[in-house]
C-alpha cells in the first residue's frame, strides 16, 4: 500500500531495459483516488512520448487502462494532478504494468 499526501503526486518507474507497454491497472482506496491523471513514458534514447491521460473511477475495484498506442518505455511516471480526497492523499494497493499484445 503506498498513501500520499499533497498534490500533483506521482510515481516513477524504471526498467532494466526497454519495453513494450500496452495497459496497466491499478487499485486505489476509495476515496483517495488520483484525478486528472496522466502516464508519460520516456525510451532509452531520453525521449518522451506524449503523455496519455486516464481516468480512474473514485472505487475499490481494480481498474484496468489500456493504452491508445503501445509505447516503447525505459521509465514511466504516473501523474496524479489532483486527489478525490480533500488533503489531496492517494491511497494505492495494486498496481502492475503489462506487455503490449499483437
Amino acid at each position: 500500500m503506498l498513501c500520499f499526501q499533497g498534490s500533483p503526486q506521482s510515481i516513477h518507474l524504471v526498467f532494466p531495459q526497454e519495453v513494450v507497454v500496452g495497459s496497466f491497472l491499478i487499485q486505489f482506496q476509495g476515496g483517495f483516488v488520483g484525478q486528472k491523471c496522466w502516464l508519460k513514458s520516456t525510451q532509452e534514447n531520453g525521449t518522451s512520448n506524449e503523455p496519455q491521460p486516464f481516468y480512474p473511477e473514485d472505487i475499490n475495484a481494480t481498474q484496468t487502462f489500456n493504452l491508445c498506442e503501445p509505447v516503447k518505455a525505459k521509465q514511466l511516471d504516473f501523474i496524479f494532478g489532483e486527489s478525490s480526497d480533500f488533503f489531496g492523499r492517494i491511497i494505492i494497493y495494486k498496481m502492475d504494468v503489462f506487455a503490449a499484445t499483437n
